[in-house]
C-alpha cells in the first residue's frame, strides 16, 4: 500500500490475531504510530486477544493504553465476565466514564451466566433507570433465556409484563426467547398462545414450540405443528424423532427417519441414542452398522450410544470392534467416549481394559471415576473401588449419588459392613446427599449378606421414603439364604403389592415353607399362585455366534440346532463320568 492509515492497521491486527498469527500481530502493533495506535489499533488488537481466549495479552494491551473509548472498556468487561471473574468485571465497569448499551448487557450477562440472579436482575433495573440508555430487544432476550435456564418463572412474568408496557413487537428474536423460556417452565399455553401471535415466524420458532411439546410429553401435539413447518431443516425431523423414541414409539421414529430428505450425524444418532435409551440394543447396533455403510461419520455422543448397547448386551466382541472405530476417526481421547469405553469394558467383563482406559484419561471428571468404580465393584473388586473413591476425592473433590452406589455396592461385594454404615451415613453428614431407595437396597443387601436381618428390617422402618421393589428384593433374597420365615413373609407381601405379576416372592416363600416342613402352607401358597396366572419365569441364557445371538430357555427345544447341540451335551456328560 502506498499509503496505510489507523484502519488498515487495526484490520490487518485483526487478521493476524484470528489467523493465530500472534508474533506477527505484536509486531506489527509495536510499529503502528502513537497517533493512530489509541483507541482503534488497540481495540482490534484486545477484540481479537479476547475471541481466541488470550485474556491476559489483552489485558496487557488494555492497561497500556492511553486514550480509551466505550468499545475498550466494553471488550474489557465483557471478557472479565466470559473468564467469571465478575468481581473484576463490575469493578471496571464502575470505572467506565460512560456506558453503552453493549456495556449493561454484558454485565448483565456476566451475573447471569454466574447465577447471581439478584445482582443482574438489580443491574437491569439500573440500567432502566439510566435516561440516556435506551432498551433494546437483544438485552431482553438474553434475560428470558437467563430466566428459562435458572427457572425463575416470577421474573420472567415480569420481564414478559414489560415487553408489553415498553411496547416492544414480538419480533421473532424476542419472540422465540419467550417461547423457548415458557417451554423450559413446562407452560405450553403461554408458549403456544406467544407462537400463535407471531406475525413472522422462522424456522427457529417452530422447532422451539415442538421441541416444547416434546420436552412436555405431548408428542401428538407436537406431531401436528411438525406437519405444518413450512420448511423443515434436519432439527424440527430430530426432535419428532427424539420425542417418539421417548415415548418408546422406536417403529415412529424409524418411520421419521426414513422420511428424512437429508440426515446428518445427528439424526442418525438421535435414532441409535432412542432405541439405546429403549433397551434396543441389536437395533441400535444394527443401526450404526448402516449409518457406516452409508459413509456417515459418527460423532463421540454416537459411540457412545452404540458403547452402551454393546455394554448393555454385554457382547465384549462388539464392544471391541466399536472401539476400533474410535481409533480409526481418532476419537479416543474424547472423553464422553473414553468413560463409555470404560463402562463398557467394565460390563463386559474386562475390568484390566476398563482400568487402562481410565488411566489414560488425562482429566477424569466425575463420570470418569463413577464408571471405574462401579465397575470394579460389579466385578468384585470391592477393595480397588474404595481405593479409587479415596483418590477421587483428593482430585475430582466432588461426588454424587451414583458414586456412592458404587461404594456401597463394592462395601456389598466383599462384606465390609462397617465401612458400609460410614459411607452410608456420611452421605448426609459430609456429602449433604439424600439417600435414595437404590441406596437404601444396597444397605438392605449389604446387612442381609451379612446375617444382620433385624438390622436390616429397622433399616428399612426408618426409611424416609416409600422402599421400592429392590429393597424388598434384598430382603427376601436375605431371608431365602439365612431361612429367615418371618422376614421372608414381610418383604414377600410388600414386593407383591409392588410386583403383583412378580412370581419370586412367592417361589421363595414356597421353598421356606418347604424347608420348613409346612407342606400345608406350601400347597396353599401354590395353589393361590396358580389362581392368579402368576408363573415362574424360565431360567435364560445365549451366547453369540458369528454375530447371531443364540437364545436358550429353561425347557425349550425349539432352538433349530437342538438336536445336534443334545447330542454334544450327552458325548460331555459321558466324558466328565469316565474322568
Amino acid at each position: 500500500m502506498p499509503e496505510r492509515n489507523a484502519v488498515s492497521y487495526a484490520v490487518m491486527l485483526t487478521g493476524l490475531v484470528q489467523d493465530g498469527r500472534l508474533d506477527k500481530a505484536d509486531e506489527l502493533y509495536s510499529i503502528v504510530p502513537v497517533s493512530w495506535r489509541d483507541p482503534i489499533c488497540s481495540n482490534a488488537l484486545v477484540s481479537g486477544y479476547l475471541k481466541i481466549g488470550k485474556f491476559d495479552k489483552a489485558v496487557r494491551v488494555f492497561e497500556g493504553m492511553v486514550e480509551k473509548d466505550v468499545v475498550s472498556w466494553s471488550s474489557m468487561v465483557d471478557g472479565y465476565c466470559k473468564k467469571g471473574r465478575i468481581n473484576e468485571a463490575r469493578e471496571l465497569f464502575g470505572r467506565m466514564p460512560e456506558r453503552n448499551v453493549i456495556t449493561w448487557t454484558a454485565m448483565i450477562n456476566g451475573y447471569m451466566k454466574m447465577e447471581c440472579f439478584e445482582e443482574g436482575f438489580e443491574l437491569f433495573l439500573q440500567m432502566r433507570r439510566e435516561d440516556s440508555i435506551k432498551l433494546v430487544p437483544n438485552t431482553l432476550t438474553l434475560i428470558f433465556e437467563v430466566c428459562g435456564r435458572l427457572g425463575r418463572y416470577k421474573e420472567a412474568c415480569q420481564f414478559h409484563a414489560l415487553v408489553f408496557r415498553v411496547g416492544f413487537d414480538f419480533d421473532v428474536f424476542l419472540g422465540n426467547s419467550v417461547i423457548t423460556m415458557y417451554c423450559r417452565f413446562g407452560c405450553m399455553d403461554a408458549a403456544s398462545t406467544i407462537f400463535h401471535v407471531m406475525e413472522k415466524k422462522d424456522v427457529v420458532s417452530w422447532n422451539s414450540i415442538i421441541f416444547g411439546y416434546v420436552q412436555a410429553g405431548q408428542v401428538e401435539e407436537a406431531y401436528e405443528l411438525f406437519k405444518e413447518v413450512p420448511e423443515k431443516d434436519v432439527v424440527s425431523w430430530t426432535t419428532m424423532i427424539t420425542g417418539y423414541s421417548n415415548q418408546g414409539l422406536t417403529g415412529k421414529s424409524i418411520e421419521l427417519f426414513k422420511m428424512m430428505p437429508e440426515k446428518d450425524d445427528v439424526a442418525w444418532t438421535a435414532l441409535i441414542s432412542g432405541f439405546v435409551s429403549n433397551g434396543e440394543y441389536e437395533e441400535a447396533l444394527f443401526w450404526f452398522i448402516l449409518m457406516l455403510e452409508k459413509a456417515v461419520r459418527p460423532n463421540p455422543l454416537t459411540f457412545s450410544s452404540v458403547l452402551s448397547s454393546a455394554a448393555g448386551l454385554a457382547t465384549l466382541n462388539q464392544g471391541l470392534q466399536i472401539h476400533t472405530h474410535v481409533l480409526k476417526l481418532y476419537m479416543e481421547f474424547d472423553l464422553s467416549v473414553q468413560n463409555s469405553l470404560v463402562s463398557m469394558y467394565s460390563k463386559c467383563g474386562s475390568v484390566n481394559d476398563a482400568y487402562r482406559i481410565f488411566k489414560s484419561i488425562s482429566a477424569p471428571n466425575l463420570v470418569s471415576y463413577n464408571s471405574m468404580i462401579t465397575g470394579f465393584a460389579q466385578n468384585g473388586f470391592g477393595k480397588e473401588a474404595i481405593f479409587l473413591f479415596k483418590k477421587m476425592q483428593d482430585e475430582v473433590r466432588e461426588v454424587n449419588g451414583v458414586t456412592f452406589l458404587g461404594i456401597l455396592s463394592a462395601c456389598t461385594h466383599v462384606g465390609l459392613v462397617e465401612e458400609g454404615w460410614n459411607y452410608f451415613k456420611s452421605m448426609r453428614s459430609t456429602y449433604k446427599i439424600e439417600p435414595g431407595p437404590d441406596h437404601y437396597a444396597c444397605m438392605v443387601d449389604l446387612l442381609g449378606r451379612a446375617g444382620l436381618l433385624d438390622q436390616a428390617i429397622n433399616l428399612i422402618s426408618s426409611m424416609p421414603i416409600e422402599p421400592h421393589s429392590g429393597v424388598w428384593g434384598a430382603l427376601l433374597a436375605a431371608s431365602r439364604t439365612h431361612l429367615r420365615l418371618d422376614l421372608a413373609k414381610v418383604a414377600s407381601q410388600h414386593l407383591s403389592e409392588l410386583e403383583p405379576n412378580n412370581a419370586t416372592p412367592y417361589v421363595v416363600l414356597s421353598d421356606l415353607y418347604s424347608v420348613s416342613g409346612k407342606k400345608k402352607d406350601e400347597e396353599q401358597l401354590r395353589i393361590a399362585m396358580k389362581s392368579k396366572g402368576i408363573k415362574k419365569s424360565p431360567g435364560c441364557s445365549w451366547i453369540t455366534v458369528k454375530n447371531k445371538v443364540n437364545l436358550f430357555l429353561s425347557g425349550d427345544i425349539s432352538h433349530v440346532s437342538f438336536g445336534d447341540i443334545r447330542s454334544i451335551l450327552w458325548i460331555i456328560v459321558d466324558e466328565m463320568k469316565q474322568d
